[in-house]
């Protein structure tokens, strides 16, 4: 039996959080947390239920790395939605490209600014 008792959080790098900000906030959604504490980098705290996202604004030691076009072939979070509908036209209004699931589930993946990929599941 593991001694691991449940997930916390998902950190990602971005390099400019107002843009990264822009994305997580004004098209997703998001609110940002007020239990960040001083740290020593900029960055932003989201809560989703009980766990959290964090944007750190550090180098990123992948910047030049090849990305797959399609997120799920790539390191991803995935986050539940209530509405795969709704979220499709929210990314299509902002000029967010995104791919549906290869397997036909109720799901897609899009991209950050800086490319961290996500996945979207209706749930």
């Amino acid at each position: 039996m593991s001694n691991i008792a449940k997930f916390l959080h998902s950190s990602l790098l971005v390099s400019d959080l107002n843009k990264a900000k822009g994305f997580y906030e004004d098209v997703l959604g998001l609110v940002p947390s007020q239990l960040r504490p001083e740290m020593r980098f900029d960055g932003v705290w989201y809560e989703i239920g009980a766990q959290q996202i964090h944007l750190l604004v550090l180098p990123n030691p992948d910047k030049d790395a090849v990305r797959p076009e399609h997120g799920g072939n790539d390191r991803h979070i995935a986050l539940g939605v209530m509405d795969i509908a709704v979220l499709q036209k929210m990314l299509e209004e902002a000029s967010i490209p995104f791919t549906l699931s290869k397997s036909g589930r109720s799901a897609l993946f899009c991209r950050d600014p800086d490319g961290n990929a996500l996945e979207f599941v209706e749930v």
